[in-house]
């Protein structure tokens, strides 16, 4: 199965050309960071969280280009004036935000949250408690954390950067973060704000709408072939033959030329992404 340069992730025409003259110069990284930035496209006014360093570069990039409405952190209680390159101090501050009211911007659906997963299933139940049986599982994680309150009050998606069996399972050891299938048992206070946006690795990109709110495939990473993305994949996906797209899946658009110099230049100078992603 092959997949198409015509890119599946927003970018205009001029976008398109101009990023096709810099693919071959982009790592996988990059590419990553420009991933995760597109699933902010369009949220206006609203707090960006990210976790794990290709997501909070994709949250910084998207502000600095298409989506200058995003507040954004120091990582901690300031929303900053403009994104902080990564390592750097905290540059001048718009504002205070105390955790009551980072917690308020969450309950009433104001953030967009990109969290890891150490497990997620076809329908986008997530695990950062444990792995193994629940009597005895086999390794303690980092308990559920703020996983059920953000997938059922404000927008969430996912950055995980190494795509494989043992985090894209059939059924995951412990539900932390809800799914659709479970947002949807449990009726509308689960499923009235339920809203999985988007899940980004280093192979490619998936989101949720199908039917059954199942995952599907919606484009592949320049360098990875849908096979790859399969043999990854503890489950089915959607996406890999639809009469859409003739059964060819889109490319995940790369960095234009201003994106690549804000990420080298700017954001990370560093290069600590490359650290995070390899290929």
């Amino acid at each position: 199965m092959s997949a198409t340069g015509a890119g599946g992730t927003g970018a205009g025409p001029a976008e398109a050309v101009q990023a096709e003259a810099v693919q071959a110069d982009a790592t996988r990284a990059e590419i990553c960071v420009v991933a995760c930035a597109e699933a902010w496209r369009g949220d206006g006014e609203i707090l960006a969280a990210a976790m794990g360093t290709c997501s909070i570069l994709g949250a910084r990039l998207a502000r600095l280009t298409f989506e200058p409405g995003l507040l954004t952190t120091d990582g901690g209680a300031l929303l900053t004036a403009e994104p902080v390159p990564l390592g750097a101090p905290a540059g001048p501050a718009e504002g205070w935000l105390p955790f009551r009211d980072h917690l308020w911007l969450v309950q009433n659906g104001r953030r967009h949250v990109m969290m890891g997963a150490s497990q997620i299933d076809r329908y986008g139940n997530t695990n950062i408690s444990a792995v193994g049986a629940w009597e005895r599982p086999a390794s303690q994680l980092l308990g559920v954390r703020g996983a059920p309150g953000n997938t059922i009050c404000n927008p969430t998606s996912y950055w995980i950067p190494r795509h494989s069996t043992r985090v894209f399972v059939p059924e995951v050891d412990v539900a932390s973060g809800l799914g659709t299938d479970r947002a949807a048992r449990l009726g509308p206070r689960a499923s009235r704000f339920h809203d999985l946006r988007r899940v980004v690795t280093d192979l490619g990109v998936f989101d949720f709408r199908t039917p059954d709110g199942s995952m599907r495939l919606v484009s592949v990473h320049p360098g990875v072939e849908v096979e790859e993305i399969v043999a990854a994949t503890g489950f089915p996906l959607h996406g890999l033959a639809e009469p859409a797209t003739g059964g060819e899946v889109p490319r995940t658009r790369p960095p234009t030329s201003a994106e690549l110099r804000l990420i080298r230049e700017v954001l990370d100078v560093g290069g600590l992404r490359d650290r995070e992603v390899r290929a």
